[in-house]
């Protein structure tokens, strides 16, 4: 199985568990919810780690780099990101309806499959603590810089990265398996599977709008014709879209930056930080995606507590893009202590996002020419020479 990436696992584990939850008799089912159970107080204790882990040493990297370009750039990011998430809230809001089915799935759900027996795995801070302290520790240790709490904080980076990939990653097929197979026990499975579909092609042509408007906005600085600069960020998508990762992306990224006219030393300055901190494409996926399984559990989604939301993830997912699935596993936190996700809404919050990961990130890396753009025109002639 390590040789079939994680999109393909997923997608078996989803088949192969509505397929289990219509055959298997109850006493095998309950033995997937049983791990499931474990898996899920396991995530429940890993969650704030996760975020000190991830976040804290992100902070202290930024912190070296290049001091008035680093924080206008963080800045728009932030914003773009921001505005993003509050764009999709309101198509979202508008296109949702007609798709799902409100309260089906809480109103649908009449039986459960039970744990054998339950392990409570109390977590060591809550989630807001854990990013209020990565925080803390993030801007100490880039004051400090080469001091003991730096290393500290890359090795317990370096700890997260190995239970994300090493754990949470190759038990998650497990997990969503179980999950599906208690959807499909349930009766709620043909709701689920149609109203994402649905809810995917929503995504796709967001991600196109989004695009334009981003080039749109670089266009007021850059004079470039919107069209014909996404046209040639085209290599740069696909290549996103096929390795699902930023990172792989970035020299294909900074070649196609540069041939916008966007002076290198900025480009090379702006596409690997931006690679980090940008994450508009995340951030729609998790946004829409929230908004579909609140709908379909009858659950609150006013915009107040949706501005909030997004203004947290914005920050809380600035280092995942350097861990597989570090998005949405990054996310969990918020969207258990700020929207009230259950375990089961988690679960499919995972299999979802991981399901069209490659357009988020193809979105993410896209985006990053068009700040780079801006950025380029605010500091040309000024900052550029101390980069060089």
């Amino acid at each position: 199985m390590k040789r079939i990436g994680l999109l393909p696992r997923i997608l078996i584990a989803i088949v192969l568990g509505i397929g289990a939850g219509f055959i298997l008799p109850e006493w095998a089912g309950r033995i997937f919810a049983t791990f499931n159970g474990i898996f899920s107080e396991f995530l429940s204790f890993i969650i704030p780690l996760l975020i000190l882990g991830l976040v804290a040493p992100a902070i202290a990297d930024l912190g070296k780099s290049a001091g008035r370009m680093l924080l206008v750039t963080v800045a728009i990011a932030y914003v773009m990101s921001v505005a993003v998430g509050l764009f999709t809230y309101g198509v979202s809001c508008f296109t949702f309806p007609s798709i799902v089915e409100a309260g089906a799935v809480s109103s649908g759900a009449a039986r459960e499959l039970t744990c054998y027996f339950s392990l409570e795995i109390p977590p060591v801070m809550t989630v807001m603590t854990a990013l209020v302290l990565a925080f803390t520790l993030g801007l100490g240790a880039a004051r400090l810089e080469q001091g003991g709490l730096r290393r500290g904080l890359d090795d317990l980076r370096k700890v997260i990265v190995m239970v994300i990939t090493h754990v949470l990653i190759p038990l998650l097929p497990l997990y969503i398996f179980g999950i599906f197979m208690n959807i499909a026990y349930s009766c709620t499975a043909g709701t689920v599977i149609a109203t994402f579909a649905g809810i995917i092609g929503v995504i796709i042509a967001l991600q196109v709008v989004v695009l334009l408007l981003q080039f749109s906005i670089a266009s007021l600085f850059s004079g470039l014709n919107p069209l014909k600069a996404l046209w040639r960020m085209l290599p740069a998508y696909f290549t996103a879209l096929g390795t699902q990762s930023s990172a792989a992306t970035i020299p294909v990224t900074l070649r196609q930056t540069i041939s916008l006219g966007v002076d290198p030393n900025v480009a090379g300055f702006t596409v690997p930080l931006c690679a980090t901190i940008h994450m508009s494409g995340s951030i729609m996926k998790i946004v829409s995606c929230s908004i579909a399984i609140l709908m379909l559990s009858g659950g609150d989604y006013s915009f107040g507590l949706y501005a909030g939301f997004i203004a947290m993830l914005a920050i809380t997912i600035v280092a995942a893009p350097g861990v597989p699935g570090g998005a949405i596993m990054a996310s969990l936190g918020l969207l258990s202590s700020m929207l009230g996700f259950s375990d089961a809404d988690n679960a499919l919050m995972i299999a979802i996002y991981i399901a069209i990961d490659s357009f988020g990130t193809a979105c993410n890396i896209t985006g990053d020419a068009a700040i780079a753009q801006i950025v380029d025109r605010l500091f040309r002639g000024r900052a550029v020479k101390a980069l060089a």
